[in-house]
């Protein structure tokens, strides 16, 4: 495997579609397809076989949509995705799920090339990410059992002050950062949900979605939803979504 490329898939039921961008990839020398799909289903396999750094998403597919194949893909890592689409009426949903890019068909080459551009940015930091987590995951093993912070530094407004762990309620994604919600109080976090969760002890923190980790002594009601996920009331009356994906942990917590 060339680490130096970067692994990108394309994903369109319109074989044209998948052409087009084919030929103005082909055209960088970084760039490495590594898989086409035509279908959603198709997609969600390959992604997690290949493992791809990028992947241009089509919208509106038969089956399984394009928002339809990151919700089963739920969990880290994800790849940098990038939604195509002739209908600009998703761009707003994209961009709330935190994809890259948002290209509106027909585009040119000159939009295309600056997507490109973004992509090879969060391939960059994301791939320096996963080797620092790893070191550091590694240091913790040989240092043995894993401890959790207590308190964690925030920076808001200026200050600098310590929040203690047991105060956190929940916490959420929020694009490049994670936004910690603590009695009535909510803070903005420049890291990632993944290094978060690391961070926070299992035994009080549980993922419930690719976008949520919530503090379990602060749950209030489990609801039973669709498909086996659950709707989350919390003390303070917020309601939150497991994913399928996320509910075994929830289940295991209360069994």
């Amino acid at each position: 495997m060339d680490f130096s490329k970067i692994r990108t898939m394309i994903v369109d039921d319109e074989e044209l579609g998948r052409e087009r961008i084919r030929m103005m990839l082909d055209e960088h020398s970084d760039i490495e397809v590594v898989a086409e799909c035509g279908d959603g289903n198709e997609a969600v396999q390959t992604i997690e076989r290949e493992r791809p750094d990028l992947v241009f998403l089509d919208v509106q597919m038969p089956g399984m949509n394009g928002f339809e194949v990151l919700e089963a893909l739920e969990g880290d890592p994800l790849p940098a995705v990038v939604f195509v689409t002739a209908h600009d009426d998703y761009a707003l949903k994209a961009f709330d799920i935190h994809a890259l890019d948002f290209l509106l068909k027909p585009f040119d080459q000159s939009r295309f090339e600056k997507t490109l551009e973004r992509a090879r940015i969060q391939v960059s930091q994301t791939r320096s990410s996963a080797i620092d987590s790893r070191i550091l995951s590694l240091l913790e093993d040989l240092k043995g059992d894993k401890r959790y912070p207590d308190r964690l530094i925030v920076k808001s407004s200026g200050r600098v002050f310590f929040l203690r762990a047991e105060e956190i309620d929940w916490v959420e994604a929020a694009g490049n950062y994670v936004r910690l919600h603590a009695r009535n109080e909510s803070h903005l976090l420049r890291e990632s949900m993944k290094n978060m969760e690391s961070k926070l002890d299992p035994k009080t923190f549980v993922r419930i979605h690719r976008s949520a980790i919530v503090n379990v002594d602060r749950i209030k009601e489990l609801e039973p939803w669709f498909h086996g996920e659950y709707i989350v009331i919390m003390r303070d009356g917020t309601r939150l979504t497991s994913s399928r994906v996320f509910s075994d942990r929830l289940t295991a917590l209360f069994a």
